[in-house]
């Protein structure tokens, strides 16, 4: 029996693939070799079949974990196939199918193919999945929300979907909705529509990770003296210490104040000092900063 290399066949280099990949290698091929558009050209046909067979098994969970180990098998044995392997550990019924897809994977009902004789557009297909944006805030994406999103459909109109935002998503990810897409074709399911998340820009904190970082502004005798300072974070506050002497630029980290990190864990605060001048003095306080310059035996740029 020869091997049929489905990653081949949608033109994917590795078995470590997304769902999402294939999708998009089926897509691609799909249009590209679809029997109402090659019309009475048998390889096409039998790309398509392949594509769709392909398609089939990459996408159910199940099936892919069962080829992969077939997959790995023959790649490492540099291109040889031995079934007998494979068909005593899946117990199947050799004399029942004759097909690669049916031995390992079930009998598949046959489909008809247009341009032999057979009524054209009669081949199912899975409709285009949709890609959307969604803008939130840190807030929303901390706790989690619940939102409503506009879109257009393809015949023009306008329709509202509600959209739970997860706690912790992070700024790129997707949210899948089933379903939503375009139509199928000729009774394929109907594609999912993909949220991407946009987190709009935060005033106070930037995320690095799972990091939350934000800026701790100090006096400069806070900074020389050192002192006790209230920090909020997102869902609370600390009190912190600041040790004499420090400079602008030095990080101070409190652990487990940060965002969360997708494993039921937080990242840390990280709070980068500022030292903040004075732009308006008062007399009293031009007195003291003078005074100060006089007895000082600081230089810090030697």
């Amino acid at each position: 029996m020869k091997f049929k290399d489905y990653y081949r066949i949608l033109e994917l280099d590795t078995y470590k693939v997304s769902n999402d990949e294939v999708k998009v290698a089926y897509r691609r091929l799909a249009k590209k070799f679809h029997p109402d558009i090659n019309v009475n050209d048998r390889y096409a046909e039998e790309r398509f079949k392949d594509i769709n067979e392909a398609y089939d098994v990459l996408t159910d969970k199940t099936k892919k974990r069962k080829y992969d180990k077939m997959w790995i098998s023959y790649k490492s044995k540099n291109g040889h196939f031995d079934p007998s392997e494979f068909v005593k550990k899946y117990e199947v019924n050799t004399e029942a199918f004759s097909e690669f897809f049916e031995i390992f994977f079930g009998k598949k009902k046959e489909e008809k193919r247009p341009g032999f004789g057979i009524k054209k557009n009669t081949v199912s297909m899975v409709g285009e999945d949709v890609e959307t944006e969604i803008e939130i805030t840190l807030e929303d994406a901390f706790y989690g929300a619940t939102k409503t999103l506009s879109f257009r459909t393809i015949k023009g109109t306008m329709k509202n979907i509600t959209v739970k935002i997860p706690e912790g998503i992070r700024q790129g990810e997707k949210i899948r909705i089933a379903g939503q897409g375009k139509p199928g074709i000729n009774g394929g399911r109907d594609g999912d529509l993909y949220i991407k998340v946009k987190m709009l820009p935060n005033t106070v904190y930037a995320i690095e990770g799972a990091n939350l970082l934000k800026d701790l502004k100090l006096t400069p005798w806070e900074a020389a003296l050192g002192t006790n300072v209230n920090v909020e974070y997102l869902d609370g506050n600390a009190k912190i210490t600041i040790p004499p002497g420090i400079q602008s630029g030095d990080k101070l980290r409190l652990p487990r104040k940060g965002y969360k990190n997708g494993i039921g864990g937080r990242g840390d605060l990280v709070l980068e000092v500022k030292i903040q001048v004075p732009k308006n003095l008062d007399a009293e306080e031009k007195v003291l900063f003078e005074k100060l310059s006089e007895i000082s035996n600081f230089q810090p740029r030697k």
